[in-house]
């Protein structure tokens, strides 16, 4: 995944791009920048985030940057933004997507014999270049931009600061959102609305999908019309959506609330406390625990002062350590205890198989887990918020061909909600988790808690309906 804010001020804009992409750093793990646009020209600075935190990389860079429009963006992939001088002008670009047919998109632009790509040390095409070579064959941003979204086969979202303004563009199905915030002076561009508040920006409007805007000190022109097809990520609001930030109306933290409560109706276990596995379980815990009437618990304390995010490390191994490491166990809230969880959901379920014997030898009595969506049989092609490789990572796809033999064929069989397949399926994870009992929530009871219609969300990862 990915995030960024970008700002226009009549004053210098500095801090606030600062803090406001700082609060994005839940959504990216490897490369944070930051571009801004003032007397000097533009101004760049970009840092390795891995080890470290954002503010504490960039905070020796604020002196040497002035101006009153600023970009900034933290991204799990590559470096950015990028600063461009082509013939619609300089330039600086952010991106948050996926572009699937990368390769492809390169070898068109070869067509041009004076076109290269600079490689990234993984040896890949950075994205965010390619989408500036897609933007300049256009007469203008505009048209470039529109070309760009149209020939890319996953998602793009965008912030793009010229010397007139920051154009900021929704993917062309809303698969991220992309939400303007105002204050007296200046207007704001963010994924995470969670940067409004401390920053003094009020909500003035949310992008629809493929829609461009240009922001300037003075206000906001609509560039290029809303489509009608939206297909925005669940996962937004199920997991890696920041709790005080909300999308299409709705609060993350109150989906997690009213998901949590759906996930308690529809149960019938007795246990003696509810818990939710941190972070991005918490806030379902307490909507099953209020709606349960059960006492809400932490049999696991989260370490945050120096452990980072289990997904931070690039190295599988070394997030497994970082996984066990950060959670410290409260033997008195564990010991004898019949434990239910709430879990955002189960991806590999690896690091969740090792937190789960370790409840065990710490002596719990029995451990429930209720995941907040049903069980993900296909991998993500539209947004990177899943570190696995291949989709037989997922336990879903683990557990279908242990069932079988084989996966691809029955797919859409173990997509059926209440099925036999499907409950073979989930009981083949139980056993492999040694969970004393395993229930998902349902489809329309996610939905339902981001109170979107179907139509409107991207079910991808649990019936390949994107």
């Amino acid at each position: 995944m990915g995030g960024f804010f970008g700002v226009v001020s009549k004053e210098d804009c500095v801090n606030d791009l600062f803090y406001g992409t700082d609060y994005h750093s839940h959504l990216g793990t490897s490369r944070g920048g930051m571009v801004v646009l003032g007397k000097k020209g533009f101004v760049r600075a970009i840092h390795n985030i891995e080890n470290d935190q954002f503010r504490s990389k960039f905070e020796g860079d604020l002196h040497k940057m002035s101006g009153t429009m600023g970009i900034g963006c933290i991204s799990d992939t590559e470096a950015q933004p990028l600063i461009i001088r082509a013939h619609l002008g300089h330039y600086a670009l952010s991106t948050v997507g996926r572009i699937n047919n990368i390769e492809a998109l390169a070898e068109q632009a070869f067509a041009n014999q004076t076109v290269h790509f600079l490689e990234m040390g993984s040896g890949a095409i950075n994205p965010t270049e390619l989408v500036a070579t897609l933007i300049n064959q256009g007469v203008s941003f505009v048209e470039g931009i529109r070309r760009a979204q149209a020939v890319i086969d996953g998602s793009c979202s965008m912030l793009l600061m010229a010397p007139e303004g920051i154009y900021a563009i929704r993917d062309r199905f809303g698969r991220t959102p992309v939400i303007i915030g105002e204050k007296d002076g200046a207007y704001c561009a963010t994924l995470e609305t969670c940067a409004f508040p401390n920053l003094g920006y009020q909500f003035k409007y949310e992008l629809g999908p493929g829609e461009i805007v240009l922001l300037t000190p003075e206000g906001m022109e609509q560039m290029n019309p809303p489509g009608d097809v939206l297909r925005i990520c669940a996962f937004l609001w199920v997991y890696y959506g920041y709790p005080a930030s909300t999308y299409e109306g709705m609060n993350v933290e109150v989906m997690r609330y009213r998901s949590g409560a759906a996930l308690a109706r529809n149960d019938d276990v007795t246990v003696d406390m509810v818990a939710g596995v941190p972070d991005s379980g918490t806030g379902h815990s307490i909507g099953y625990a209020n709606e349960a009437r059960l006492p809400q618990c932490r049999p696991f304390v989260k370490y945050t002062p120096t452990w980072a995010r289990s997904f931070m490390p690039q190295d599988q191994n070394v997030r497994n350590v970082v996984a066990r490491m950060k959670l410290i166990p409260v033997y008195e809230l564990i010991r004898g205890k019949r434990l239910l969880f709430c879990e955002d959901s189960i991806v590999r379920g690896t690091q969740l198989r090792e937190t789960i014997e370790r409840l065990y030898d710490c002596g719990a009595k029995e451990v429930h887990m209720r995941p907040a969506c049903p069980p993900l049989i296909h991998g993500c092609r539209f947004l990177n918020f899943s570190r696995s490789r291949s989709d037989l990572d997922l336990a879903g796809r683990q557990a279908i061909r242990e069932i079988e033999g084989q996966d691809e064929p029955y797919l859409a069989e173990y997509a059926i909600p209440d099925s036999p397949k499907r409950q073979a399926m989930i009981d083949r994870i139980r056993i492999r988790l040694n969970l004393t009992s395993l229930k998902y929530q349902t489809q329309d009871d996610m939905l339902a808690a981001i109170n979107l219609p179907k139509e409107r969300v991207c079910t991808y990862c649990w019936d390949g309906v994107g």
